[in-house]
């Protein structure tokens, strides 16, 4: 236990460990009603890829999909989430490496609605402004260039779109996925810390309002580039 508990912190640092045990005692007190999310969000400048640039790869493709692509259904995501976020517009660029499924990014524009707690994320400026989120990569292809690769595609695909910058949010439990972002340009523009008490939920925000209680209701961030500048209001997503 008190091994367990070193490595956490190591890992986590005191504060974050503290509030990953407080997360786990919730949801185990309330058999899983009630949980702690914490959340950092992150700006990402686009066209600056040549920092992370890598080789072209022959056996590795990189495009768009739609959602009667055959390669979908590779995907590690349920079939009817998948369809909601073709409906609703999304973006997903996938990478194929020697005819499989290797990874992807979706994009989305204007907003984008949070899956995990009650939370709207608005573009200010979607005109040069992206979200980016279920950043995923086949376990297998982690430790080599497959994430580099996708993300340059992407980079390039979005600067000839006009596209400035794109935001995302990363769980503050997963210091690996900070580490990636980071290597790909990425900086904290702000943070969020949810509460959620079966259907009450309470959000913490680094900026103003800087807390939000609702029973239903969704807080709705913003986010202005070109500076990540965020602002949160209370409004109905």
């Amino acid at each position: 236990m008190l091994k367990s508990l070193r490595a956490l912190v190591s890992e986590l640092g005191a504060p974050l460990a503290v509030l990953y045990a407080i997360h786990v005692a919730l949801g185990r007190i309330s058999g899983g009603r009630a949980r702690l999310v914490p959340y950092a969000f992150t700006a990402q400048p686009i066209g600056h890829a040549e920092g992370v640039a890598v080789r072209a790869d022959p056996g590795t493709v990189i495009r768009l999909t739609s959602n009667d692509d055959p390669l979908v259904a590779t995907f590690p995501r349920p079939p009817d989430v998948l369809a909601i976020r073709y409906r609703s517009g999304a973006q997903c660029y996938a990478a194929i490496v020697k005819g499989r499924f290797a990874g992807h990014i979706w994009i989305r524009r204007d907003h984008y609605d949070e899956d995990e707690v009650r939370c709207r994320y608005v573009l200010a400026a979607p005109h040069n402004s992206v979200w980016d989120f279920d950043v995923y990569v086949v376990p297998e292809y982690r430790l080599g260039r497959t994430l580099a690769r996708l993300w340059q595609a992407v980079d390039a695909a979005l600067a000839e779109q006009g596209v400035q910058w794109t935001f995302s949010r990363i769980s503050l439990f997963n210091p690996a996925s900070l580490k990636a972002h980071a290597r790909l340009g990425a900086v904290r523009v702000s943070s969020a810390v949810f509460v959620v008490l079966g259907r009450l939920q309470l959000g913490f925000f680094s900026r103003a309002p800087f807390v939000n209680v609702s029973v239903d209701r969704a807080p709705t961030i913003f986010f202005t580039p070109p500076r990540g500048v965020m602002t949160a209001s209370s409004s109905v997503a």
